[in-house]
């Protein structure tokens, strides 16, 4: 059982924390955006205040400019305190002029608050110490405790010494316990003071508790509320409670600039913790932000305080910028050696890439001539086998023949047929009559090979000069160049075959070129490439 709560608590515990992260992370992407928009806010304020200065010229009545004159005040005593220190001595004057001493002292603690407000001190205490606080009525004399409180506390800020801290201390004690005395304990203010008490007493929670129960009451927005969640914020902070110390930090950081309020204490605050906790950058912009709006106020009291923490955040931001840059230049170095190894890398590939290519090209042309040279071996293949078999054809039959002519000779003989066999030796018609035979098997064996070799020829020639011949018959002329067709390219051998002479066979080359279309110097490589196989 035990186990299991444990489990849940955990659970629970990470549920809240990973909420908390939310929220802050929202807050401060709020808070950035309202930084932005100051000028804004700082029109927004202007406006406001202008709006009652207009209500001015209507009023006549110096009871009547009184008040007006506390308004403006009230909305320049966060803003610009030059123009508040100038309507509290007009105001001044009016009590003056009225002789009300309920007025004059009002504006005198007025104007205390404003110059502890501003950072001058000296002129503070002097307007404290002409006031007669024993002669003042119950309700004056809680806002002078209430102002010199403040007083006290904004003096401890800007000593920041722990001896002169102390004296502060005791007399804020003092004149709150004055202060909580004439204060009713169900008030608001009673409440307020009772939990900075307790906070100087060092009891936390129970601080804490009272100003949860404050700050849920007060109305989002107001002037009010930022302080509430300041002041939570500074009690969270002590409980080491760093989530709520943020959320209510920002909570008040974000009030503040919305309303303009220029004398503030969150923006500085914030700075100092995003600083501790490693966000340079933001607390380098809410500081440069505080910074302004103190400059804005003329806050002298403000600017002390700052420039104790102002240079360190700075000295940490711009060495964070130092850093960037160096890691940046290392980045640039070493992007521009990878740049450099990739131009390198993309010059070897395109070498290589042009070899392959070169590679490829001749390896293209390669193909391309074991195609031509199959191609020339599948035709002299065509040649040799058509050939060889009528060859082989043609001795058989001429063996036979002459086993014939062998055996009728013979058979004359033995007869005594001299004068018989004298006229069958000396004619040549059965020779004629052979050879015939031969070129007409010639022709037909060449013409199973190469069917349309005439058409292709006669595309070579004029169109006057064609040849037209029986179907798969040569004459001599055409059977000279079917023979270099065939690959024989040797005169002497075409003559031997057509029973020529050397001289013939020229002459018939001769007349045969002379009716080329053109170029007869190349006219024996285009024959033979008549019937060749194309390229696949």
């Amino acid at each position: 059982m035990k186990r299991i709560l444990l489990t849940i608590l955990c659970l629970l515990s990470s549920c809240l924390a990973v909420y908390a992260d939310t929220e802050i992370d929202s807050l401060l992407k709020e808070l950035d955006q309202t930084i932005a928009d100051r000028k804004l806010y700082t029109s927004l304020k202007e406006q406001k205040i202008d709006d009652i200065k207009k209500m001015l010229t209507k009023q006549s009545s110096l009871e009547d400019r009184f008040h007006l004159h506390t308004k403006i005040i009230e909305e320049y005593q966060s803003f610009i305190c030059d123009s508040a220190l100038a309507y509290i001595d007009r105001n001044i004057t009016i009590a003056n002029v009225l002789q009300n001493e309920i007025y004059l002292v009002e504006s005198k603690l007025k104007l205390a608050f404003v110059l502890s407000l501003s950072g001058l001190f000296t002129q503070a205490r002097e307007v404290f110490d002409v006031i007669d606080y024993h002669k003042l009525p119950q309700h004056l004399k809680a806002l002078y405790c209430w102002d010199y409180i403040r007083y006290n506390e904004n003096l401890l800020k800007y000593t920041d010494n722990p001896t002169y801290g102390q004296i502060y201390i005791k007399e804020n004690r003092r004149y709150r316990d004055s202060l909580m005395q004439m204060l009713g304990k169900d008030t608001d203010m009673y409440l307020k003071e009772k939990s900075f008490q307790l906070k100087g007493d060092g009891a936390y929670a129970e601080s804490a508790q009272i100003l949860t129960v404050l700050f849920e009451q007060e109305k989002p927005g107001s002037h009010s509320y930022g302080m509430s969640a300041m002041a939570l914020s500074m009690i969270h902070r002590e409980l080491k409670n760093t989530e709520l110390e943020v959320k209510y930090l920002l909570l008040a950081a974000i009030t503040d600039v919305k309303l303009a309020v220029k004398e503030n204490e969150s923006l500085l605050t914030l700075a100092i913790h995003l600083h501790k906790n490693g966000d340079v950058n933001r607390a380098y912009n809410y500081i440069q932000a505080s910074l302004e709006d103190a400059n804005f106020y003329n806050s002298r009291f403000r600017n002390a305080v700052i420039s104790r923490t102002q240079p360190i955040i700075e000295a940490t931001y711009l060495a964070k910028i130092e850093e960037q840059k160096k890691n940046l230049r290392m980045y640039a170095l070493t992007l521009s050696i990878f740049v450099v190894i990739l131009i390198f890398t993309l010059y070897f590939l395109y070498k290589q890439v042009k070899i392959v290519s070169r590679a490829r090209k001749n390896l293209k042309q390669i193909n391309t001539q074991l195609i031509s040279v199959n191609q020339k071996l599948d035709e002299a293949n065509l040649i040799r086998e058509r050939y060889i078999g009528y060859y082989i054809n043609q001795c058989a039959v001429y063996l036979d023949k002459l086993d014939d002519y062998r055996k009728q000779v013979n058979r004359k003989i033995k007869a005594g047929q001299i004068d018989d066999l004298q006229k069958l030796t000396s004619s040549t018609r059965t020779l004629e009559k052979d050879a015939q035979e031969l070129y007409e098997h010639f022709d037909s064996t060449f013409f199973e090979v190469y069917p349309n070799f005439v058409d292709e020829f006669n595309a070579l020639l004029r169109e006057e000069e064609r040849y037209q011949l029986k179907k798969d018959q040569l004459n001599t002329e055409l059977r000279i160049f079917a023979l270099i067709r065939l690959g024989i390219t040797d005169v002497n051998q075409i003559a031997i075959f057509l029973r020529y002479s050397i001289q013939t066979i020229y002459n018939y080359k001769s007349k045969v070129k002379g009716k080329v279309l053109a170029d007869s110097d190349n006219f024996d490589e285009k024959v033979k490439k008549i019937g060749g196989f194309e390229a696949k």
